[in-house]
């Protein structure tokens, strides 16, 4: 019997691959014929990474980074029956504005999806005088609304809450600037309708563990537990050789998400494989989506590899909340409300 319990909609065709025997280290694995995206997936794009995807009826359907020949990435559209093989739209995205007239960004990358109530969002990083957050709102993936940009520069790695709440809604980002940025907290902001934010606090900054000593950002939509909100998001260090980017995990309060309950102070994943440590920027392990089964607790975890292609690992709720737990070292500006 589950010690806990996600709140969340069944999907019984959640992709999954049973744990091997021989795992080491945290209770997260990797999907054995990763990576499950390629270079060159479509016509006019060179490389599919940190993407988004999610159940959809009975499939899937997800919002690609696809890095175009020409180097500007923009965001495409792709369907999937088994979430693991995946065809792309040819065109990119076609966001409109609320009159329906051709709103597109100069560039977006690194989108996230999330359902809240009956819409999905589709939150992503572009150009806005800066490096800046862009959100649109779709309900049948044919019309992709683009709504107001909710900050101004600098900012990144923005992911909504699935649901509201108390009435407002809720997403977490990285104050940025629009270089490799030497810093980097997750905060969280406030929205009452999804135009005017506020009730800024912050939520958890990088520490003294090597693997996010330099900066920490939002990775996947946040899973709801009965132990809190399970946050899967990204750590950074500096090397001698470059960045090096691997996977955390927390899990925040339920009610007052700015508040750290159990951060996890080993990392999840770190790279290890060659489509991880070998690609267009090497050693980048960077979630942004899980497809979850809240009957059987079985979460798949979708990351972004190297710059250059999409891996998938997969995890249980249970064994990943103890192990964060069993793991955790909070500091007080962890624990705090996150307004000074």
């Amino acid at each position: 019997m589950s010690k806990y319990t996600m709140i969340s909609p069944e999907v019984p065709n959640v992709p999954w691959q049973d744990k091997p025997a021989n795992l080491v280290g945290a209770p997260i694995w990797r999907y054995d014929e990763n990576p499950i995206i390629g270079r060159n997936p479509l016509e006019g794009v060179a490389r599919i990474f940190n993407s988004a995807v999610m159940p959809y009826g009975d499939e899937f359907i997800g919002v690609f980074r696809g890095e175009q020949t020409n180097g500007i990435p923009y965001i495409y559209l792709g369907h999937s029956k088994d979430g693991i093989n995946w065809t792309f739209e040819t065109e990119k995205i076609p966001f409109v504005d609320e009159e329906g007239n051709s709103f597109m960004p100069k560039y977006a990358y690194d989108p996230r999806l999330v359902k809240v109530e009956d819409a999905y969002y589709i939150i992503w990083c572009q150009d806005f005088y800066g490096a800046s957050i862009g959100i649109a709102k779709t309900t049948d993936f044919k019309t992709f609304v683009r709504l107001e940009n909710p900050f101004i520069p600098f900012n990144r790695n923005a992911v909504l809450f699935p649901r509201k709440i108390n009435g407002n809604y809720v997403m977490l980002s990285r104050p940025s600037d629009s270089g490799h940025t030497p810093f980097g907290d997750i905060f969280l902001s406030e929205s009452p309708d999804l135009v005017y934010w506020g009730k800024h606090r912050h939520v958890m900054g990088r520490n003294d563990k090597w693997w996010q000593s330099l900066k920490i950002g939002g990775g996947a939509a946040p899973i709801e537990t009965s132990e809190g909100w399970l946050l899967f998001y990204h750590g950074v260090t500096g090397t001698c050789n470059g960045y090096v980017y691997s996977i955390g995990g927390a899990i925040l309060d339920i009610d007052n998400p700015s508040k750290v309950k159990y951060r996890c102070e080993n990392f999840l994943l770190t790279p290890e494989e060659w489509y991880e440590e070998r690609g267009f920027v090497p050693n980048v392990c960077f979630p942004c989506a899980t497809i979850h089964d809240s009957k059987t607790g079985k979460i798949a975890l979708y990351y972004g590899a190297a710059d250059s292609y999409v891996g998938l690992a997969f995890t249980n709720l249970d064994e990943i909340i103890d192990y964060i737990k069993d793991h955790s070292v909070v500091t007080e500006e962890d624990t705090e409300i996150g307004i000074r």
